[in-house]
């Protein structure tokens, strides 16, 4: 396998984070020696999530085994895992904002059509269900465990208790038709064809869309870490993954 210098296009804050973080977690373990520095072991660690480059290449670039380059990236992506935001503490950051916005995204798995329980109808691609919160200016807030992607994004809001948090500290939130029936402080537009809407319900969606489109950037931030795009690992390593994601991109955004 040929070897070449490459990038890796993250925040130099997001490298010392996360570096920190496993500095600390070795003098926890007592750890002595090992085959790449706390500083490398994340250098790795953000390559695979962010380029979502393959253990063997990665392992290759590195100088180190295969089984090495996994065991390294998985004791990363577990440690930054641990650190995210539970639902309780995004919601008490939230209680601070004028309004939150709610979405579902579908993260794309290597699935065949026996799979049904992962297959989103909605999207016509098999997938991982993981509801997004985002701040009034589109800013990743916190991000859900993964769920099938047969479940239906009100669904996976009531299963992770999001519109009972939300309504009990009765921050308003806004979300698209597919929360219909959420109720609490959820905010959705009005039902009906666009012709059969009056004047009032048109100018109301027109600005409901406005806010809600926000929360594509912070989906678009998501993705943007380029292994959520297509994930060939396990679906029960991927709220671990998304997780590790959510808490580097707070790191970098403060």
């Amino acid at each position: 396998m040929f070897v070449y210098p490459s990038g890796v296009d993250v925040s130099s804050s997001a490298l010392r984070f996360l570096a920190a973080r496993l500095r600390e977690h070795r003098r926890a373990l007592g750890t002595r020696w090992r085959r790449l520095t706390a500083g490398r072991q994340a250098l790795l660690t953000l390559a695979h999530l962010r380029n979502g480059q393959p253990y063997a290449q990665l392992a290759a670039g590195f100088g180190i085994g295969t089984t090495t380059a996994y065991r390294y990236i998985t004791e990363a992506v577990n440690l930054l895992a641990a650190l995210a935001p539970t639902l309780a503490e995004a919601v008490r950051a939230a209680s601070t904002k004028a309004f939150v916005i709610l979405d579902g995204t579908l993260l794309p798995i290597d699935r065949i059509a026996a799979d049904r329980p992962f297959y989103s109808g909605k999207h016509k691609k098999h997938g991982m269900n993981v509801q997004v919160i985002a701040d009034p200016k589109g800013r990743l807030m916190w991000a859900s465990p993964a769920l099938a992607g047969a479940v239906h994004d009100v669904r996976a809001a009531r299963e992770h208790g999001v519109i009972e948090a939300l309504a009990e500290t009765g921050i308003i939130c806004w979300a698209d038709k597919g929360y219909q029936g959420a109720g609490g402080t959820v905010r959705l537009p009005y039902r009906g064809r666009w012709g059969s809407l009056s004047t009032g319900q048109r100018a109301v969606n027109r600005s409901h869309a406005k806010i809600r489109a926000l929360v594509e950037q912070a989906i678009a931030t998501l993705k943007s870490w380029r292994l959520l795009r297509k994930l060939r690992c396990s679906t029960t390593r991927i709220t671990s993954l998304v997780q590790a994601v959510l808490v580097l991109q707070l790191a970098v955004t403060g």
